[in-house]
């Protein structure tokens, strides 16, 4: 398993799919790395030399913001809107989904286990929920 700027990347796949491991390194950001630094896209990355991998993380650290860098920008950009009480804000804050999707049915990834919340019907059932 090779190590790219301390993320242990999968020594069994082809580089391409391999970078990706990276957060902020997806499929046209490997190819352009790649590309960049003419290594063969069919090598496998347990068969990258000592030299090609200092490449990369040279090109990672230096050209692009990944890992760590990226992470703290993104919750600053959340904080910022969570701040300035703007609609994507506020559905930061409440946890539902900021991009327009329908609430009502679906969402459930974004709100969490469904809740079910009304009247209980069964007389011996209310008399328990009142004692407590």
């Amino acid at each position: 398993m090779p190590r790219i700027i301390g993320i242990d990347i999968p020594g069994n796949k082809r580089i391409e799919f391999a970078l990706r491991y990276i957060y902020g390194v997806g499929p046209a950001k490997a190819l352009e790395i790649i590309e960049k630094l003419q290594i063969d896209r069919n090598i496998k990355a347990n068969d990258l030399t000592s030299e090609q991998i200092g490449q990369i993380n040279a090109l990672l650290q230096n050209e692009m913001i990944v890992e760590g860098d990226l992470r703290r920008v993104v919750a600053a950009d959340i904080r910022r809107l969570q701040q300035i009480n703007c609609y994507r804000g506020t559905r930061h804050r409440r946890n539902l989904p900021c991009h327009g999707q329908r609430t009502k049915t679906n969402a459930r990834t974004r709100k969490g286990k469904k809740i079910t919340i009304g009247a209980i019907r069964d007389k011996t059932q209310r008399r328990l929920a009142a004692k407590d």
